[in-house]
């Protein structure tokens, strides 16, 4: 019997995470959460030079997980080309000796209308977010299946095939409803094996590098990244064969795990956040 106060917080020390799109944004964000845990990051990402308008790198994110107490592996991945996500989930399983879990974040947007998205813009979004997902999954499964607790987690949306979330950006949507509908898969293929495949989005804009590139959005109604990852640890440590096929909401996940107050969550403090893409 454990006694009173000296209950075990659910962690991730010890475990293996791979992080697609790892050097900024959301995906450092959950990558460092683990961290703290003292967590080892395998972290998948392209920009090894600084970006000219997107901050972090590869070797800054690798720094960055050091000082949060986990262990990192920077590998520099261009999540479209096949033989090098094998190569690199090779790498890390080689290095750190198992792969736990899996974070498909690495994610291409373009919020036009279809007459202004050519067909190359198209072609990224869907070879990054639907293509890069899959080889992803693909790759990590064999491991993963070896795990005592796998999961994979994709930062994809909630199926709904309302007119709304598709009228205003025809091509983005698709590519995210086909993560979105690789997770309703794989979590159906892969349950009985105990892998949990499970989706979570935002409920309200998160201040991203790359949201304040978006024209006509106010990224200070936003709230910051670590809402995201708080709530991608909390599925994470959760019992694998307990926890599939779930699309999360981040707030909701936290509400569940007893948090009521978000507004140190809050971008700007004393601004209401906006609502994100696809929620209602």
């Amino acid at each position: 019997m454990t006694a009173p106060g000296t209950e075990t917080r659910p962690s991730l020390r010890g475990k293996v995470l791979f992080v697609t799109g790892a050097s900024r944004g959301i995906g450092l964000e959950i990558a460092l959460r683990a961290a703290e845990d003292g967590a080892c990051i395998a972290l998948a990402a392209k920009t090894v030079e600084p970006h000219p308008t997107l901050p972090g790198t590869l070797a800054s994110a690798a720094e960055a997980i050091k000082r949060a107490g986990g262990e990192a592996l920077p590998l520099q991945l261009d999540i479209r080309d096949e033989r090098r996500v094998e190569a690199a989930v090779a790498e890390a399983a080689a290095h750190f000796g198992a792969i736990d879990i899996l974070v498909n974040n690495a994610s291409a947007i373009s919020l036009t209308s279809t007459l202004d998205t050519p067909a190359k813009r198209y072609d990224l979004m869907m070879s990054v977010n639907a293509r890069g997902t899959f080889l992803a999954s693909r790759a990590c499964l064999p491991h993963l299946l070896r795990a005592a607790n796998p999961h994979i987690l994709t930062l994809s949306p909630p199926l709904d095939l309302s007119p709304r979330w598709f009228a205003p950006h025809v091509a983005y949507t698709i590519s995210k409803y086909a993560m979105s509908l690789a997770v309703l898969g794989l979590a159906a293929e892969f349950r009985a094996a105990g892998v949990a495949v499970n989706a979570l989005w935002p409920r309200t804009l998160i201040a991203t590098a790359a949201l304040r590139m978006i024209p006509g959005i106010d990224a200070r109604r936003a709230r910051t990244p670590r809402i995201v990852a708080d709530a991608a640890h909390a599925i994470l440590t959760r019992p694998s064969r307990g926890t599939t096929g779930r699309f999360f909401i981040d707030e909701d996940v936290l509400r569940e795990a007893g948090v009521s107050d978000f507004a140190p969550y809050a971008a700007e403090p004393g601004l209401d956040p906006l609502p994100d893409l696809f929620v209602r």
